[in-house]
């Protein structure tokens, strides 16, 4: 893992607000920032290194949020047996701006755990077709381009292909810098900034705009290998067929920059690994993380400056603060900030006041992304030897745009009639997460993933057939080849939209804000409103530049970027 050299990347528009941190005494400014995952501990760094006394608290027990690897405990036939599961995020893009992150503060990887390393995961994923079967998916051209000969494709779709290669790559080189990597305060900020007015022409001329999935199939010519490089529009929120042809910029870091696996002596393996890293690199540095600490809302002063954070315990005085939770609690907080504020005052005329200087009001209506069920269990080695031994493998219906349909219904959703599953195995990338039993019989953890309906979209009481469900799309997998799976994988446990709203995700969804165009770059929530408190930037899945393990960093790096330096 290489390492930038210990410089900050300068704000792109000088023309940006600035948040500034309440009146304090002494000599740093006092920064809470709420959410120890990748965007919160990113924040954290960049923080420290502008000059802040910076504190994260974090609900639960361990670093990571949303992009974590957990111990999860599965009954084997009355015995206990407890294996490592990555329960977020698990395709990892993009690892240099953890460098970044680190550099802030002046430290490198090696200083923290010098064996700690990203291992490129080679195939990056099998993708299995009902009636074509499987195909590996490799960043290297070569590679890919000979895959596709074997798969059958044809020679001018093996040179759509290199084609669409040099598409996508001039797709995220006009996007990343100015468009992906920046803070926006008005929609005319996208021709501000130096190079925004080209890379926007760029953009234009590449069709940037128009739909993703029809542009990838004029190159390949193939509706399932289409199906290849435009599912990635999925962790955008958006089907394919109706994403903007700009989240081919998601497509081109898995499929041509490469995914990757973290491995630490440290930390252990998985994508957790970062967040472990990203932690000892902020207590290094000077700052302080503190678990169980369940923030309940914000207390707002008189002169529109958030003076505290309130817990269950009691208050915190802060001078500023970075919240990474979702924005309905933010929101949430803000309103009950202002009634509070407004309790003391019988004057109708002082509670809109406030309301209107802590943004209480919704900044404007919002969609969220699909959500999806997710399943960690353990399953024997000798029933996954016949499996492809690929960390992840991508089964796709057949009915893919109709079932994609039915789950991004705003209002309708239903559960996909023809399911396209994702199946994780860590082990094939980090064989030490197998376990073994009192028996001697050796155990592999593996996830399932099936994208569903938000509970916005539909109301399905998850609590009465999330077992079920499970058990349907097992059936499912061992119908396509996954043998075993459906009668000797042992499952310990499913995470639901029901699980994810109880953990404070927007309608229970774990990937945030949907990128329809009416909530991207400028039109996304900011970071930072003149409708909020003057000290409180966000950061997260539901503000700029959106989900995702890249964005949610760069999102933090934006967040921290926004006050003045002390």
């Amino acid at each position: 893992m290489s390492a930038a050299s210990p410089t900050r990347a300068p704000i792109n528009s000088p023309r940006l607000r600035r948040a500034v941190t309440r009146p304090h005494k002494g000599s740093k400014p006092r920064l809470t920032i709420i959410g120890a995952g990748l965007s919160g501990l990113t924040a954290a760094l960049y923080a420290i290194a502008d000059g802040y006394d910076v504190t994260v608290v974090e609900r639960g027990n361990f670093v990571g949020g949303r992009c974590a690897s957990e111990p999860i405990t599965v009954d084997i036939d009355g015995q206990s047996l407890t294996a490592v599961f990555d329960t977020g995020a698990t395709v990892w893009t993009m690892p240099s701006l953890v460098d970044d992150a680190l550099a802030a503060v002046g430290l490198y990887a090696r200083d923290i755990d010098p064996g700690f390393s990203a291992s490129p995961i080679t195939p990056t994923y099998r993708a299995e077709f009902a009636t074509r079967g499987g195909l590996d998916v490799f960043s290297n051209e070569d590679m890919m381009a000979d895959e596709l000969a074997r798969f059958g494709a044809s020679d001018s779709t093996v040179a759509g292909y290199r084609k669409l290669r040099t598409w996508l790559q001039a797709l995220f080189n006009a996007c990343f810098e100015n468009f992906m990597s920046r803070s926006f305060d008005r929609v005319t900020d996208l021709f501000t900034g130096p190079g925004a007015l080209r890379d926007l022409t760029a953009l234009l001329r590449l069709g940037a705009f128009g739909a993703l999935e029809p542009k990838i199939r004029a190159f390949l010519g193939d509706n399932d290998l289409a199906r290849v490089f435009s599912f990635q529009a999925l962790y955008a929120g958006v089907p394919p067929a109706k994403a903007r042809a700009v989240y081919g910029c998601i497509s081109h870091m898995d499929t041509s920059m490469g995914v990757y696996y973290p491995h630490s002596p440290a930390f252990g393996s998985g994508i957790g690994a970062v967040s472990e890293l990203l932690a000892e690199a902020v207590r290094r540095a000077g700052g302080t993380i503190d678990f169980g600490v369940d923030v309940t809302g914000l207390k707002v002063d008189e002169a529109g400056f958030v003076s505290a954070i309130t817990t269950a315990t009691g208050e915190r005085p802060t001078d500023a603060v970075i919240a990474t939770t979702d924005l309905p609690v933010v929101q949430s907080w803000l309103h009950d900030a202002a009634t509070s504020a407004a309790g003391s005052s019988s004057k109708r005329r002082g509670l809109r006041s406030v309301v209107k200087r802590t943004g209480a009001r919704r900044l404007f209506p919002v969609r969220f992304s699909p959500s999806a069920v997710v399943a960690h269990g353990l399953i024997p080695v000798s029933e996954t030897a016949t499996w492809p031994k690929r960390h992840h493998l991508i089964s796709f219906g057949e009915k893919w745009n109709e079932t994609f349909e039915e789950i991004s219904s705003p209002r309708h959703g239903k559960l996909m009639s023809d399911p396209s599953l994702l199946v994780t195995r860590p082990a094939v990338s980090a064989p030490e997460r197998i376990v073994t039993d009192a028996n001697g019989v050796q155990w592999e953890p593996v996830s399932v993933l099936a994208p569903c309906p938000n509970l916005q979209s539909a109301n399905l009481i998850w609590s009465r057939i999330g077992g079920d469900y499970v058990a349907k799309i097992t059936a499912e997998l061992e119908r396509r080849g996954l043998t075993g799976i459906s009668t000797k994988w042992r499952v310990g446990r499913i995470d639901t939209p029901q699980q994810w709203q109880e953990r404070d995700m927007g309608v229970g969804s774990p990937f945030g804000l949907a990128h329809l165009f009416r909530q991207t770059g400028p039109f996304r929530p900011r970071n930072f409103s003149p409708k909020m408190p003057k000290n409180l930037t966000l950061a997260g899945s539901t503000t700029v530049p959106g989900v995702g393990v890249p964005t949610v960093m760069i999102s933090g790096r934006l967040a921290a970027q926004r006050f003045e330096t002390p």
